[in-house]
């Protein structure tokens, strides 16, 4: 896998774990139905950084396939994060 596609999943993982921490915060005294969500996206990002570990060393044509499944579940994550938002306004 190219290092350009590593240091994009690198930095979607980051952005992420910034949005899931400052979600955190505010869900702290906010909505029991928020905290549910922040656990349950906290739960699948975990997930998104494991199996992100692997394609450090995985080769070009698996690693496309990886890339894509963890662009889909880091996209689930970010829309999960966008609803608490919302939810929370």
């Amino acid at each position: 896998m190219p290092a350009s596609a590593r240091r994009l999943i690198s930095n979607m993982i980051d952005d992420l774990k910034e949005e899931r921490d400052e979600l955190a915060l505010q869900v702290h005294l906010g909505k029991q139905e928020a905290k549910s969500e922040l656990k349950r996206l906290s739960k699948k990002l975990n997930e998104l950084n494991q199996r992100s570990e692997p394609l450090k060393d995985a080769v070009e044509e698996s690693g496309e396939d990886v890339w894509v499944a963890l662009q889909l579940l880091g996209d689930e994550i970010k829309e999960g994060y966008q609803r608490i938002r919302k939810s929370l306004s």
